[in-house]
């Protein structure tokens, strides 16, 4: 497991917050890519674009190769692995409390059990039918 420290977590998390980017992760989990494939479904201009890849390079996410006039980028997954280790450990946490709650609701069940919902048969059988016709008119009503 990579120790992350809390910089290196801010600047993760601060890269996958965004919809472009991980719009952008997505692309490249199927591959590399050149900077025009990956701007091409973004409606933005190409210099507001590269920002977005700085950031993900910048936190590690994505590798940026020249090879000619033609950039590509291509996906680093550790980054990612590592802060899904970070997390892992709050999910613990999190599945113990919740299995803590479903004990005690469970156990709180048994000792009051809830009413059961009223039957249809409860519900008048003869009561009339709504009136379609509006009454005489009212004062504020045009004739």
């Amino acid at each position: 497991m990579v120790n992350l420290n809390d910089d290196t977590l801010d600047s993760l998390f601060s890269a996958l917050a965004d919809g472009t980017r991980r719009r952008v992760l997505a692309d490249l989990e199927r591959g590399t890519a050149s900077v025009s494939e990956l701007a091409r479904p973004h409606a933005m201009s190409l210099p507001a674009f590269m920002k977005h890849l700085r950031v993900l390079e910048d936190a590690g996410l994505i590798a940026r190769a020249k090879d000619g006039r033609v950039v590509s980028c291509t996906l680093s997954p550790e980054p990612m692995r590592a802060a899904s280790d970070w997390l892992a450990r709050y999910e613990k946490f999190w599945n113990g409390q919740l299995d803590s709650l479903a004990r005690y609701l469970y156990h709180d069940e048994e000792i009051h059990p809830c009413p059961p919902p009223p039957s249809n048969s409860a519900l008048p059988v003869d009561s009339p039918p709504p009136s379609t016709v509006s009454g005489a008119p009212g004062r504020t009503r045009k004739r």
